[in-house]
């Protein structure tokens, strides 16, 4: 990343999911960071020149649409997409990666089936 403001702002993300629910594994899968937890897909990240996006899977998406939108974020069946010069709405973030930690408890596969 060439834009120091954009490294710090995904260093912070990163970070705080890592503090916020240290029982997730951090690791790099498609040249991007993600959290799993007991070996299913939990949230991904990746960057782009406009935006930080959040990939939670689209049940994720689909369960925070209203809260996502009330934000100020756009979203696709896939991610958010958290605009660079927007603030990181962390309790939005730690709901839907709660959620998904929550839904996907039994879950035996990386994906949702």
């Amino acid at each position: 990343m060439d834009n120091p403001d954009h490294r710090s702002r995904t260093r912070e993300v990163l970070e705080w999911t890592e503090a916020a629910f240290p029982e997730l594994e951090a690791r790099i899968a498609w040249n991007q960071p993600v959290f799993t937890h007991h070996g299913t897909f939990i949230i991904g990240f990746s960057t782009s020149k406009k935006h930080l996006a959040a990939a939670p899977e689209p049940a994720g998406i689909d369960r925070f649409a209203g809260e996502i939108t009330e934000a100020g974020y756009d979203y696709t069946k896939q991610l958010i997409r958290i605009p660079w010069g927007t603030p990181v709405d962390f309790s939005l973030l730690k709901k839907i990666i709660q959620f998904n930690i929550e839904d996907k408890a039994d879950c035996e596969t990386f994906w949702r089936k």
